[in-house]
């Protein structure tokens, strides 16, 4: 069976939750590329630039964001697409839009928003994507959120797999514009999420090399490492070490993709399935890592838990992170006029409605606002140490 036949067709799409009479549509583009413009126009898009990937509000120049990682991702899919002959443009909106959600801090400050909002049905980045761009982005005169396409909106829920027990946030989504969350999303969706797995495994490495938090040795551990190291090694003998580290992490990301691409054509074959809708109705994830790399990366991300996200400064930096978000939330909630007339103007009647409007505005900030409307309200030498910098 040929991939490109279960490619996601822009004239085929299901449409958009809301009709849009009298607009100017300016130009060729097609459904998905009218969404990948979207995204990249909003406002929520541009805010990834100071939100943290791995380090927070890093004093360097040089270190990954969310927004840069997003690009990253997006190359990345792009090519694994082209090659299996899917469509480019609607993989390119999902890996440029997958992190939006994520709120101040990366996933320190997730964890801090799901605890204040508990008894409210909490917080999960992915939920908050989809609202993002379905209701709080509000460009358009006629209704909110960016008004994205069926395909767009379910691959961004359903691109790490089906969801049997939806969030609050995800869940009103779909009860507006059903997205068939129990089953599979399309190629171009298991492809972006495939794709933003290689480029944290290993921009990530780049990352925690250059801050001193990796090294080398400790790399070596790795198997799948070791070998690419050595192949490096050999091509290059004698190069800077600097160097050799880089073309290791280029090297990375060509064989996982190359690797991806044989899988998902090998799936595909074997599921015997010849359309979008034979893709979501397959049963299981057929753009992914071939079962032996599928091992290898498992293991790399656990030495990455190990070694870097849960090293002793990530952790520090991790607990500030945490106190900033939760500190925040309790002064919104005690007085939401600290946040400014426009968010307290809105303020929504009933406690559920009050705790998620405030998550809103928390969830939006990045990581250098959210710390300086923490030192406005309780001054800055509260700003925990691990912090201070930024």
């Amino acid at each position: 069976m040929s991939v490109a036949a279960c490619a996601s067709n822009p004239a085929q799409s299901r449409g958009r939750r809301h009709e849009e009479p009298g607009r100017v549509v300016r130009g060729p583009r097609d459904a998905f590329q009218r969404d990948r413009d979207r995204i990249i126009h909003s406002i929520a898009f541009r805010r990834l630039r100071h939100k943290t990937q791995v380090f927070v509000a890093p004093d360097g120049d040089h270190y990954r964001v969310r927004l840069t990682h997003s690009i990253e991702v997006a190359q990345i899919g792009r090519g694994i697409v082209r090659a299996l002959g899917l469509n480019e443009d609607l993989t390119e909106a999902l890996c440029l839009a997958h992190d939006i959600g994520h709120p101040p801090f990366g996933h320190a400050g997730e964890d801090a928003l799901k605890a204040a909002m508990a008894g409210h049905g909490g917080f999960d980045h992915n939920g908050h994507t989809l609202r993002t761009l379905a209701r709080l982005e509000c460009p358009y005169p006629r209704f909110d959120g960016l008004n994205l396409s069926w395909e767009t909106l379910e691959g961004l829920a359903k691109h790490n797999g089906p969801v049997r027990r939806p969030g609050w946030a995800l869940a009103e989504i779909d009860g507006e514009f059903p997205l068939d969350l129990p089953s599979h999303a399309s190629l171009e969706a298991q492809i972006a999420a495939v794709a933003d797995d290689i480029a944290y495994d290993n921009h990530d490495i780049d990352d925690g090399l250059r801050a001193g938090l990796l090294t080398l040795d400790q790399l070596m551990g790795q198997p799948f490492v070791a070998a690419n190291y050595r192949a490096v090694e050999g091509r290059f003998p004698g190069a800077p070490r600097d160097r050799l580290l880089r073309e290791l992490v280029r090297d990375q990301i060509g064989v996982m993709v190359n690797d991806v691409i044989a899988a998902t054509e090998a799936n595909v074959a074997a599921a015997g399935v010849a359309s979008v809708g034979e893709v979501r109705a397959a049963g299981r994830t057929l753009g992914d890592f071939s079962d032996e790399l599928a091992r290898a990366e498992r293991d790399l991300k656990r030495f990455m838990y190990a070694n870097l996200y849960h090293h002793p400064s990530q952790i520090e930096a991790a607990a500030g992170a945490k106190e900033v978000v939760s500190r925040l939330f309790g002064a919104y909630a005690a007085d939401p006029r600290l946040m400014g007339e426009d968010w307290a103007s809105r303020l929504p009647e009933g406690d559920s409605a009050t705790v998620r409007h405030i998550g809103d505005y928390i969830a939006g900030m990045t990581d250098r606002f959210a710390i300086d409307r923490f030192a406005e309200i309780f001054g800055r030498e509260a700003v925990p140490e691990a912090l201070a910098h930024a």
